[in-house]
């Protein structure tokens, strides 16, 4: 007899943080590169819900989600250039994809290749970049200098104005691309911020 949940787990709380973290980790998707909207999973149920249309034109240029079991405070900012304080979100994650992916309340295994360092009015709000394990392109990089620069420039561009309002001063740097062993650390530091913030 299989054993089974009748109740939907918590996707930060509830889900698997992956096979070998800090290195592959369960990506929980949330936005794919052809969704016009915001979505983000509500921190009280645990749903998909709708946060904002994109402002812009740009989509996001890769999968778009969390990693489970993370939290963004004191230890991730303390790794973070320039940032006061976490976002006190779950640890952001972009996907790299070879074949297209539309649906987005998907769990993704991943493996970590880097990261983006993002500052958001003082709040670190990293963005770790992964790519999907045993994808037949994208599968055998290690690093960012495995991915084209035209994949990190669109990331670049797709973060810089997501939450750009015309007229009104722009909140968020890019302080740096860093290496696989800092994303790891900042994993690390998210993993251990979440077990200092929760308590199941």
């Amino acid at each position: 007899m299989v054993t089974v949940s009748q109740f939907r787990p918590h996707p930060v709380h509830g889900l698997s943080m992956g096979r070998e973290p800090p290195e592959f980790v369960n990506a929980y998707i949330e936005i794919t590169p052809f969704d016009l909207m915001k979505y983000e999973v509500d921190k009280t149920s645990g749903y998909l819900r709708l946060d904002r249309p994109q402002r812009t034109s740009a989509t996001p240029p890769t999968l778009y989600g969390f990693i489970p079991r993370t939290h963004c405070d004191v230890r991730v900012a303390k790794l973070s250039r320039g940032a006061t304080r976490g976002d006190g979100d779950p640890l952001d994650i972009c996907v790299l994809s070879e074949r297209p992916v539309v649906h987005n309340e998907i769990i993704v295994p991943a493996r970590v290749i880097g990261g983006l360092e993002l500052n958001d009015g003082g709040e670190a709000d990293d963005k770790i970049i992964a790519v999907i394990e045993n994808d037949h392109v994208w599968g055998n990089a290690t690093s960012l200098a495995d991915v084209p620069a035209i994949h990190v420039e669109r990331l670049q561009h797709y973060f810089l104005t997501y939450k750009m309002v015309p007229g009104k001063p722009n909140k968020i740097h890019i302080t740096r691309f860093y290496n696989r062993q800092h994303a790891l650390r900042v994993v690390r530091a998210a993993m251990a911020d979440y077990s200092a913030t929760y308590s199941f």
